[in-house]
């Protein structure tokens, strides 16, 4: 038994009459990290919080105790109690674009924390970040905190959250998905930082993840939970060689298997030739891309975060109208600009954004969400559009009942699958799925893609599917562009671009995939000549 840090014992929290968390109980020592796995809604993060001593607007903690080094967090607490605790404990989100102000300067919010409970002096944060820029693999260290968030990837974002977390050397960080928008070979780099940060300065972490394979490389324990209640706990080898409960054998099987789809025949629906685009002027992001999206077939582009994925799916969506290149769609010439392009071309195609929170209204609910598609481009009202909405919540597995509800009282998972009803209900011909599934638990990612293939099937949908998980792209994609510095490195057939001969930034994507076994980060260092240094 170690020294204990964090103890939760029989947490209740409620949403209303609905039972959230249901007696969860747990420790948590010094120096160590215990991972929180489940499905979307199974509790993971409303625990994390409220092992900060929060709770989500419309929760109530109606049970239990939370004591971090024997201070019971959930009790009425004097201000300056609050102000201690506020000082030890960090939180990293699942969406850091939400978490940042889009009107200050990165490195300013990264150190604000620090500044405001005093434990630095200016220069010392500032030098600090900035370290911990080049660790996590941020661009230009000593410069990347003068950016404003609109000037960073998503990736880039996450990180410089993680950075800002780990700036105070706080007693407990909770890390809530902080991979969930990185590319495989920058989550190296992170998991990396994260885990040398804890073991260098005996951080406690709790480490909320869907992906099991990311979990084991951080991780000493995991806690399993669905439906608020812990199913199952133990060391990481011992769940994932002996899971004891039928749930966590259902979630490790499901990690371990791929399933592998024979690309068809069709012709092109998008044919993207030669574009070449950026933000500012004489900056170019994309250098010459050329691909072709086949008629009810899906095209992955993959690639490293700052490679020009992203940036592709506004050249085609009319948001960046190209430098140069053109862009055909059924055979037709796309204007490059989204204001002169016609109301059957907007709704032939649509996009499902990589982070939910700024891709939802936060003032309307679920039912006015899923609604305007419908009216706008079908004409439905009355009782033949709720009849319509109930459908594509029934769809994408939620309940009709979430209709009334608004975007913050849903889980980020939750908050995903209406941006991806929101872009069947116009029925388009191409869906361009910018990293869809991140921020879903395995489960549930298994069912939405499902989801996808059998509508493909159905109907006919296109997919250009951008995303960073190379176990997605074995098992949906009928064609792969790998991205780098905006460039296409490679391109083809799946079953040709994920087979050898690699060229060596393939190569490198492919052996960043992490694998479900404890040892394996410490292994891909290694590959890469950084071996070492992050054993406990």
């Amino acid at each position: 038994m170690g020294d204990v840090l964090l103890k939760v014992t029989d947490l209740e929290i409620k949403a209303g009459a609905t039972t959230i968390v249901d007696r969860v109980s747990f420790t948590l020592d010094k120096g160590r990290v215990l991972g929180l796995i489940g499905e979307s809604g199974a509790g993971k993060s409303t625990i994390g919080l409220a092992s900060l001593g929060h709770t989500r607007e419309g929760l109530r903690i109606t049970g239990g105790r939370a004591e971090l080094n024997g201070r019971d967090i959930l009790a009425p607490a004097s201000a300056k109690a609050r102000y201690l605790t506020s000082a030890s404990v960090t939180y990293v989100a699942q969406s850091a674009a939400a978490a940042f102000n889009p009107a200050h300067r990165l490195i300013d919010q990264v150190i604000e924390a620090t500044l405001g409970h005093k434990l630095m002096r200016r220069s010392e944060a500032l030098a600090r970040a900035k370290s911990l820029f080049g660790l996590l693999g941020l661009p230009d260290p000593a410069h990347f905190g003068d950016r404003y968030p609109h000037q960073a990837s998503g990736g880039q974002l996450q990180r410089a959250m993680t950075a800002m977390a780990l700036c105070s050397s706080p007693e407990l960080i909770v890390f809530d998905e902080p991979t969930t928008a990185l590319d495989v070979t920058t989550q190296i780099d992170v998991l990396a930082a994260i885990k040398h940060a804890i073991v260098k300065t005996g951080t406690a972490a709790l480490y909320i993840s869907h992906d099991l394979a990311v979990v084991a490389q951080v991780a000493d324990e995991i806690l399993v939970l669905r439906h608020g209640r812990m199913v199952e706990r133990g060391p990481v080898e011992r769940i994932f060689a002996a899971p004891v409960e039928v749930y966590t054998k259902h979630l490790v099987s499901l990690r371990r298997s791929e399933k592998l789809l024979t690309a068809g025949g069709g012709n092109v629906l998008l044919r993207v030739s030669g574009i070449t685009a950026g933000y500012a002027k004489g900056v170019d992001v994309l250098n010459d891309v050329s691909f072709d999206v086949v008629r009810g077939e899906t095209l992955a582009v993959v690639g490293e975060s700052g490679s020009g994925k992203s940036t592709l799916a506004r050249v085609i969506t009319g948001l960046l109208p190209a430098r140069s290149g053109t862009l055909q769609f059924e055979g037709k010439s796309l204007d490059p600009s989204l204001t002169r392009r016609d109301a059957p071309t907007h709704r032939n195609i649509q996009i499902v954004n990589q982070i939910p929170d700024l891709a939802l209204n936060p003032r309307q609910t679920v039912e006015a969400i899923l609604s305007r598609p419908l009216a706008f481009y079908f004409g439905l009202k009355g009782s033949a559009l709720r009849a319509h909405v109930s459908t594509l919540l029934d769809q994408i597995e939620l309940p009709s009942a979430l209709a009334d509800r608004y975007p913050a009282e849903l889980s980020g998972g939750q908050k995903q699958r209406i941006c991806i009803a929101r872009a069947l209900a116009a029925d388009p011909g191409l869906i361009i799925c910018d990293e869809p599934t991140s921020a879903l638990d395995p489960l549930v990612a298994d069912g939405i893609l499902d989801l996808l293939m059998r509508l493909q099937k159905e109907a006919g949908t296109s997919y250009l599917f951008i995303t960073h998980d190379l176990s997605i792209v074995r098992s949906i994609a009928d064609s792969v562009v790998v991205m780098l510095g905006g460039k296409v490195v490679r391109s083809g057939g799946k079953t040709e671009v994920l087979a050898p001969p690699f060229d060596s930034y393939t190569e490198k994507l492919i052996a960043s995939v992490p694998e479900m076994r404890p040892g394996w980060l410490d292994d891909a260092l290694a590959g890469r000549g950084r071996p070492g240094t992050l054993e406990r």
